[in-house]
């Protein structure tokens, strides 16, 4: 019995290891992202501007099954203000619904407008978002690619904004940040803003101050066409062709730009269903593109912290696998610790870790994102926000976890996008829409099984006296019982549409 607590206490200690890993290289980051706007603050910073004449540019609007979106994202895309005899636009739909008949509609409407705008359509969707990106390229006019997925709606000024970069000839890609239309809608919005603000202000500004690798986003951002044959084009072996790219572009010597400053809209998936498909499709993806690029990027000649930094970031799904596992040895770890013994307050050292995450998400969010609001409003708001996001991350982990683990092992599946349903307002509803399946997935039955347990966790703590973990374990209950809660909700609208 003591061996069998002695590896319960050991594999939990192992999984805050490297937890508390992952969060001391967030807050690496914090100190270059935070380093880069002291230095902005003090320097006059020069933004560059075209020389000459405006170069040639495409916009590709890569779309599969988009009824609700497709013709605000084109209206959108054509209020861009270039030169239209420099502006190709390629709608590449793979749409196998009316999609294709609206796309159409929209494009001949803007084709008699003068605009160079097409639809391109294929037989099949070999390769999903990659094999549309790849052909559709190879017959791009522009020296330069932007590249937007159905829900963006970016400013009239972005190609202005980031077009100008390009006079270094060193950088392939120019990335912007994320906006959230619909952020306020419900707590499932409102908990993916709060994450994304962190990606787009201390990831990826923190990466480019302190020299690390960073990510075109697979939208949002330009691309320098001959860039990307450079670097062997758009590749479909994982679901994140564009992180897969934007490294191997990297590990040939070129450079992404990340523009904080310029914002691009988008809306937020805003049920449960949706969110699961886009979380799979990130963490599944990150830890292919590990599994396939981690060896070359140790074998590279880039900077030893470069390889760090690059190989956390890869395998950053896999904290979920840790934060999972964490949670299922916490239960019998009750009856393993003495609750007034020394290990207890050994496994208080790892309050370091949340401290390190809750500086990031508040500088991210209520410092950087949410810029506009009253002080202290913002910090009441992240005050109540954030505890329910650590909740609802924690009950995602089992899905994401299952998510990396098929990554990891080779396991193929479909690139299954996540639809959008022109939900901007709270008087917007995504209730009978026509997609998405109503199958009770294995995962959500164990999500809700997981609930069960924490509960029990939550019980037997009380009843034993050791209440070192009670927080933890409600935490855990409320994230599951949630996550379930919403996934069997969110189902029944679509089995009733």
């Amino acid at each position: 019995m003591e061996l069998l607590g002695n590896i319960i206490l050991g594999a939990y200690i192992l999984c805050l290891l490297y937890i508390l890993m992952y969060c001391v290289f967030q807050f690496h980051l914090l100190i270059h992202y935070v380093s880069h706007h002291r230095r902005e603050a003090k320097d006059k910073v020069v933004k560059p501007e075209l020389n000459g004449n405006a170069p040639m540019v495409t916009i590709q609007l890569p779309l599969f099954n988009e009824f609700y979106v497709v013709d605000r994202l084109i209206d959108n895309i054509c209020l861009i203000d270039y030169p239209k005899e420099k502006l190709e636009i390629q709608v590449l739909d793979d749409s196998t619904d009316e999609t294709v008949e609206r796309s159409i509609a929209k494009v001949e409407e803007y084709r008699a407008k003068g605009f160079d705008i097409k639809v391109i359509q294929r037989t099949d969707r070999k390769g999903y978002k990659a094999g549309a990106l790849k052909e559709a390229t190879t017959n791009a006019k522009g020296e330069f690619i932007a590249i937007f997925d159905a829900d963006f709606l970016p400013q009239k000024d972005f190609l202005k904004n980031t077009i100008p970069y390009f006079n270094n000839e060193k950088i392939a890609v120019v990335q912007t940040k994320w906006g959230h239309i619909n952020q306020g809608y419900s707590l499932i919005t409102e908990m993916q803003a709060l994450q994304l603000n962190v990606h787009f202000t201390v990831e990826q500004q923190g990466r480019e101050s302190g020299n690390f690798l960073l990510q075109f986003n697979g939208t949002a951002g330009v691309w320098r066409a001959a860039a990307i044959e450079d670097a062997g084009g758009w590749e479909a072996d994982t679901l994140t062709e564009d992180l897969d790219l934007s490294y191997r572009a990297q590990l040939k010597g070129w450079q992404i730009t990340y523009l904080e400053e310029v914002t691009s809209p988008a809306e937020l998936p805003a049920e449960m269903i949706g969110l699961k498909s886009q979380q799979y499709r990130w963490m599944k993806g990150g830890a292919e593109t590990a599994k396939k690029l981690l060896p070359t990027i140790w074998k590279s000649q880039i900077k030893f912290t470069q390889k760090l930094h690059a190989s956390m970031h890869l395998l950053g799904s896999s904290v979920f696998l840790f934060v999972f596992m964490l949670g299922v040895f916490s239960v019998p770890l009750i009856y393993v610790i003495n609750p007034l013994s020394s290990e207890v307050y050994l496994l208080n050292f790892f309050f370091f870790s949340m401290i390190m995450v809750i500086i990031v998400f508040y500088v991210a969010n209520v410092k950087a994102s949410w810029k506009g609001q009253s002080k202290w409003k913002s910090i009441w708001k992240f005050v109540i926000l954030f505890p329910v996001f650590l909740s609802l991350s924690m009950g995602l982990s089992f899905h994401n976890s299952v998510a990396v683990i098929a990554g990891y092992m080779g396991r193929k599946s479909s690139f299954v996008r996540t639809p959008k349903f022109n939900i901007t307002g709270i008087a917007d509803s995504f209730k009978k829409n026509k997609y998405q399946g109503v199958k009770l997935s294995f995962v959500t039955i164990f999500e809700g099984m997981l609930a069960i347990y924490f509960l029990v966790g939550i019980i037997a703590g009380i009843l034993s006296g050791n209440l070192s973990m009670l927080l933890f374990h409600i935490f855990l209950f409320l994230g599951y019982g949630t996550i379930f809660f919403y996934s069997v909700k969110h189902l029944n609208y679509q089995a009733a549409s």
